[in-house]
């Protein structure tokens, strides 16, 4: 499947930037059931920014404005193919160390609820077990936009029983890691089947299966990640891997809108 994608950030502050630095990871990677035909990224400071890939794979474009004005804008687009593999991501060539995804955080430190959740995964069959771990944060977790702070710890969600897909991520992975078993923070995009975009920027997990690889999980949905799902950044949690991250001097009462398209491509049919 072909998909087209319009991902536009909008910063506007209700008095002028002296100067800003940002981090924009919006360079889908290549992998497996993902190849990237044609991407563009476009924000102020581009044509003087430092390109480098962070510890967790990502594509980094550092860019600086000191231009001084009130509204910044930062459009990525472009058209991914992509297929179903049932999740299976496999090893990657360069990757990080899959013990790296061992670690705690501050927002995927687990509490004796969550280990709770985690001692669902039997040793013996990893596999089952994390789509058992799925299934129990999913019905303890209800999807509810508009309950949780942006960076609200996995224990918080699990305790208020509401959040959104970044909280059921961070539940799983807490979980997941709890029992040993590595597990990483996906963000990226999905092609939503009806007209209504509003949950097209997407989160879900992935785990570190021995023979296997990593395999993915969308909590929220109740699935492994098929063909319409579309990986953007990996990390530990949402904060290492925020598609956008950045300090400014000046600039008064931010206000960010976030628009993101995903379209199936002219001329396919829908599956």
């Amino acid at each position: 499947m072909r998909l087209t994608v319009r991902h536009k950030t909008r910063y506007r502050y209700d008095t002028p930037l002296a100067n800003s630095m940002q981090q924009l990871r919006l360079i889908p990677p290549e992998s497996n059931g993902q190849r990237v035909l044609d991407w563009s990224l476009d924000a102020p400071g581009m044509d003087r920014a430092t390109i480098y890939t962070d510890a967790f794979g990502n594509v980094v474009h550092m860019v600086s404005m000191q231009d001084v004005v009130e509204d910044v804008e930062v459009i990525a687009s472009g058209t991914v193919e992509t297929e179903n593999t049932l999740g299976v991501i496999a090893n990657e060539r360069g990757a990080a160390p899959p013990r790296i995804y061992t670690r705690f955080t501050q927002v995927t430190q687990p509490n004796q609820a969550i280990r709770k959740l985690g001692s669902l995964i039997n040793p013996d069959d990893k596999i089952a077990g994390c789509h058992e771990l799925m299934h129990a944060v999913r019905n303890k977790v209800t999807y509810k936009s508009g309950v949780t702070e942006t960076h609200a710890t996995a224990s918080s969600a699990l305790a208020n029983g509401e959040g959104v897909c970044q909280d059921h991520a961070h539940v799983f992975i807490a979980a997941a890691r709890s029992a040993g078993i590595p597990a990483r923070y996906i963000s990226g995009y999905l092609l939503i089947q009806d007209e209504d975009n509003s949950d097209a920027h997407h989160a879900w997990a992935e785990v570190y299966i021995e023979d296997l690889g990593w395999l993915a999980f969308d909590i929220s949905n109740g699935i492994c990640p098929t063909e319409h799902y579309i990986r953007l950044t990996t990390g530990l949690d949402s904060r290492s891997a925020a598609p956008i991250r950045g300090i400014r001097f000046g600039g008064t009462a931010e206000n960010m809108n976030v628009e993101v398209e995903v379209l199936q491509a002219a001329g396919q049919q829908q599956q």
